[in-house]
C-alpha cells in the first residue's frame, strides 16, 4: 500500500493565523508553532540511509497493534518499489551511536525484515519537540483510534509533559482533552492493552465504559472478564463490545440483588391480631391478618389525619428539646 508523502502533509508550511485557529478549535502557538516552522527546515534537510538495527522506537508509544494486513500491504510497496518517504530519527538522547524513532516505526520494522538500510531524516529534537512531531504525524494519519491517541496523551503527561504539551501535539480542543483524561483515568492500562485499538469504537462508547469503571466492583468484573476464552478469541471490536455488556448486564444485576428489608411482626398479647410491617425507606406497609383485620384497619384508617398530626406534634417536641 503506498503511503502519501509525510513530509508534504506534516512537514508542509506553517499555516497562517487565521488557519491555525481552525485546527481542532485549538490555535497553534508556542511550541506548536516551533515545532511546525521547525518542520519546513526538516523538509529540506538531508536524507540519509540508517542501519534499522542502530534505531530504537519512540520513549512513547502510539499504537497498540500493528495491523498485519496494513503492514504486509506497505512492505510489499517498499520491496516492490523501494522507500518513498523518510522517517524521522534524533540522536538518542542517551546512547551514543545510536537513534530515535520520532514517526515512521512500521518502516523501520519493514527495513529490519528486508535487510535493508532505511532512508531517514536525523534531526536533534528536545523531547517535547519530540512528542510534539509524533503527535503531529498521528493527526496526519486516518487510521489511529481514539484510545490510541488517549493511551498516547496519557503516556506523555507521565513522562511529565504538560496539557499545553498534548493538546498542541495532537490539535485537541478541551472537551477531547478532557474526554481522554476521564476514559485514561478510570481505564486502568492493563484493561485498555487487552482491548486493542478498537477501530470501530469512537470517544463516547469509550466515556462510557469509563463511567461504568467507576463503579468500585467492575474493576475486579473486568480484570475476570478479559482473562476468559471468549474475550481471547474475539477481534478488538467484540473485545469492547463483550466487555461493555459484560459490565452493563452486572450492573443492573447488582441493582436487582440487593436485599429486600426483613418484614417485622407485631400482636397484641391476646394475638388476636397480627401485624406484618415492610419498611423499604420510602415504601411503608402495614398488613392486618385476623378475623377482625378489615375493622381494625378501617378504624386505623379513619384516625390517619388524627394519628399524623400526633406524629408531626411529636417531631416539633424532638426537634425543640434538641
Amino acid at each position: 500500500m503506498a503511503r502519501k508523502d509525510i513530509f508534504g502533509s506534516v512537514m508542509g508550511p506553517a499555516p497562517s493565523p487565521g488557519q491555525a485557529r481552525d485546527i481542532a478549535g485549538y490555535a497553534v502557538r508556542g511550541a506548536s508553532r516551533s515545532i511546525m516552522q521547525s518542520f519546513e527546515e526538516l523538509s529540506k534537510s538531508s536524507v540519509v540511509d540508517l542501519d534499522p538495527g542502530l534505531i530504537d522506537d519512540s520513549f512513547v508509544s502510539d499504537r497498540l497493534e500493528d495491523g498485519e494486513k496494513e503492514f504486509s500491504e506497505l512492505k510489499r510497496a517498499i520491496q516492490e518499489r523501494g522507500q518513498d518517504s523518510p522517517i524521522l530519527v534524533r540522536p538518542h538522547p542517551a546512547l551514543g551511536g545510536r537513534y530515535q524513532t520520532v514517526f515512521g516505526h512500521r518502516r523501520v520494522r519493514v527495513a529490519r525484515e528486508l535487510g535493508k538500510p532505511v532512508r531517514a531524516v536525523v534531526k536533534q529534537l528536545a523531547d517535547q519537540d519530540h512528542v510534539i512531531a509524533q503527535g503531529q504525524e498521528n493527526a496526519a494519519r486516518d487510521n489511529l483510534s481514539f484510545i490510541e491517541r488517549a493511551l498516547f496523551a496519557e503516556r506523555i503527561l507521565k513522562n511529565g509533559h504538560s496539557a499545553e504539551t498534548i493538546k498542541s501535539a495532537l490539535a485537541l480542543d478541551d472537551t477531547t482533552f478532557s474526554k481522554m483524561r476521564s476514559v485514561s483515568g478510570n481505564i486502568p492500562e492493563e484493561i485498555i492493552l487487552a482491548i486493542g485499538a478498537a477501530k470501530g469504537v469512537g470517544r463516547d462508547r469509550w466515556w462510557q465504559l469509563a463511567k461504568l469503571m467507576e463503579h468500585p466492583a467492575n474493576a475486579a468484573r473486568a480484570t475476570d472478564y478479559i482473562r476468559s476464552a471468549e474475550f481471547a478469541q474475539a477481534t478488538s471490536d467484540a473485545r469492547f463490545g463483550g466487555l461493555f455488556d459484560a459490565l452493563t448486564v452486572s450492573g443492573k444485576g447488582a441493582r436487582s440483588a440487593r436485599p429486600r428489608p426483613r418484614p417485622k411482626a407485631w400482636a397484641p398479647k391476646d394475638n388476636s391480631v397480627k401485624a406484618t410491617i415492610t419498611d423499604t425507606g420510602k415504601v411503608f406497609t402495614l398488613a392486618l391478618k385476623a378475623r377482625e383485620a378489615s375493622a381494625f384497619g378501617t378504624f386505623i384508617a379513619e384516625r390517619l389525619g388524627e394519628l399524623f398530626e400526633a406524629f408531626q406534634a411529636a417531631e416539633a417536641e424532638n426537634k425543640t428539646g434538641d
